[in-house]
């Protein structure tokens, strides 16, 4: 979400004095409003990454969008036909039933791909769909098939991992701070700036619960609650996620010694 200008505070982007200790790229790059999907990211990300490395240095590749990272290591798998007419047929039917009727049907053809997306990205549904489709075969069996075998970088991968009742509670204060800092007014610039509430980019955590609030369907402190809740949920994801690739060594985050002694024997 850090690719996104106008979006700061609730993506949590580096401060300048962070940026100043160490170069960050892949910030600020396009507009909310833009396409941009995994393969845009692995693109772009590879070609920085590959500049670092012309100047003898070593990349660190920091986040927690496990889908983006694997597209960046291993490659994307190929993700079958596509079809502007369907595709245009699709977005129709979206704009007309909204996002989450989309989201049901993939349910029904394609129930593997459809746990990875939320029933309100409505460029990720309508692609399972379109694939499904032009081909008759899901979009997870593609995915299957690859396998993301093709290993493109050579990495350690470090995983940190807090008690779960500490980390949570770090989620909520979080929250908290973000709010303090005018994440409310974020959200109410982006829109003041043409950005709708049905821009990709404008469904992500936090945002789209705060656009609910500005358009008068949910009170501000019930919104703050559930985007708690929904941080939380998505750390138990990520960590479900990570925690079962056998590559991640897991250290607690003030076990800064031991991630060191990792670092130097890799390189």
């Amino acid at each position: 979400m850090q690719i996104y200008r106008y979006m700061d505070i609730g993506t949590a982007k580096p401060t300048r004095q962070e940026r100043l200790a160490a170069a960050h790229h892949m910030i600020d790059i396009v507009d909310p409003d833009q396409d941009f999907d995994a393969a845009a990211y692995a693109e772009m990300a590879d070609d920085c990454i590959r500049k670092i490395m012309k100047k003898g240095k070593t990349a660190f590749l920091v986040g927690g969008t496990g889908f983006y990272i694997k597209a960046l290591v291993y490659g994307l798998f190929a993700e079958g036909p596509s079809d502007p007419r369907i595709r245009s047929r699709l977005q129709r039917e979206a704009e007309r039933e909204g996002a989450a009727a989309l989201h049901g049907r993939l349910r029904g053809v394609d129930g593997p791909t459809a746990e990875k997306i939320h029933p309100n990205d409505a460029y990720r549904t309508i692609r399972a769909l379109e694939v499904f489709e032009v081909t008759g075969r899901p979009l997870s069996e593609f995915q299957q098939r690859h396998g993301f075998r093709e290993k493109r970088f050579t990495t350690l991968e470090i995983g940190l991992s807090w008690p779960r009742p500490t980390l949570y509670e770090r989620i909520n204060r979080r929250v908290d701070l973000m709010m303090a800092q005018g994440f409310y007014q974020e959200v109410q610039g982006l829109l003041n700036r043409g950005y709708a509430p049905e821009v990709k980019a404008m469904q992500s955590l936090g945002y789209r619960h705060l656009v609910q609030v500005i358009c008068g369907n949910t009170p501000l402190t019930e919104a703050v609650a559930l985007i708690k809740r929904d941080h939380r949920r998505y750390a138990k994801r990520q960590l479900t996620w990570f925690g079962a690739r056998d590559s991640v060594h897991w250290v607690n985050p003030d076990q800064k010694r031991i991630a060191r002694e990792a670092i130097r024997s890799f390189l």
